[in-house]
């Protein structure tokens, strides 16, 4: 009698110590968030989102390393992001800038909450027929760095945002449009980071990190910016001709991919013409 074959790479059950461990720190942060806006203390708040996203970043991949992955991990790991990056980042605006605006400002944060869900349940419905080469709208992360970005710069430069609530609310609504488009944006998976590089990509590392460092909050939001940017930009660059599908609805990778010319309905009239020559 043989015995099945376990596939390893398939969330198993049970529930593993180290992942979940620094699940509940990403959580925690995204909490501290939230308690921390509604404090006053914004630039605490906006930090803790980055950290939650540092904690979001680990625990998959340790859990790979380690051979712990299952699917209560997996699953908490999407209640997590909801609130680290769904709930707190609308929160910490919403305090920061868009409670004087009435019903707007409460409407955007909601819709902001309402999309990363989405995101999040699409994200986890599609998992296994998605390119992996690319995210299909803004990723939540991305989004709440987009957010707390612009609430840590303003901070940072003791700006009122209140005074700026229309504006802010407007990028936050985009924000979150971007999370349920269907923009594709570059997920870096297919990087190979076990590849030998050259001594000046390394030097080019380390002054990324030293202009990071002596600038944090402008850099990021900088950077999450154009990154959030870059969506649209890939997108048109990868079809022929912009669709509504390549926008917002249904849509499968094939729907991004070229037409490729069909050489053998071209042989025939080829050859064809060659034999009338």
């Amino acid at each position: 009698m043989t015995e099945p074959v376990k596939n390893e790479s398939q969330p198993r059950k049970g529930i593993y110590l180290l992942p979940n461990l620094l699940t509940t720190g990403g959580l925690f942060s995204g909490f501290y968030a939230i308690i921390s806006s509604m404090n006053g203390h914004f630039e605490a708040a906006a930090i803790a989102i980055f950290v939650a996203m540092i904690f979001d970043g680990l625990d998959g991949r340790v859990a790979r390393l380690t051979n712990t992955q299952s699917e209560f991990g997996a699953q908490y790991d999407s209640m997590a992001d909801m609130l680290s990056f769904g709930m707190a980042p609308a929160m910490v605006m919403y305090n920061w800038a868009l409670s004087d605006t009435g019903k707007f400002g409460w409407l955007a944060a909601f819709l902001f909450v309402a999309c990363a869900a989405l995101r999040l349940a699409r994200f986890n419905a599609n998992l296994s027929v998605t390119d992996g080469r690319f995210f299909q709208g803004l990723a939540s992360p991305a989004a709440a760095a987009l957010i707390a970005g612009m609430v840590w710069t303003g901070a940072y430069y003791q700006l009122d945002g209140h005074g700026f609530g229309y504006l802010l609310g407007i990028m936050t609504i985009l924000a979150g449009l971007l999370m349920v488009s269907n923009f594709r944006y570059h997920s870096f998976k297919d990087v190979n980071w076990r590849d030998k590089v050259s001594f000046v990509t390394i030097l080019l590392v380390v002054l990324i990190f030293v202009v990071i460092a002596a600038r944090p909050a402008e850099m990021l939001l900088l950077i999450f910016l154009l990154y959030a940017c870059s969506g649209p930009i890939t997108t048109i660059r990868s079809v022929n001709k912009l669709k509504l599908e390549h926008v917002v609805g249904d849509v499968t990778p094939a729907d991004f991919e070229e037409p490729q010319p069909d050489l053998q309905s071209q042989e025939p009239a080829d050859q064809t013409e060659q034999e009338q020559k």
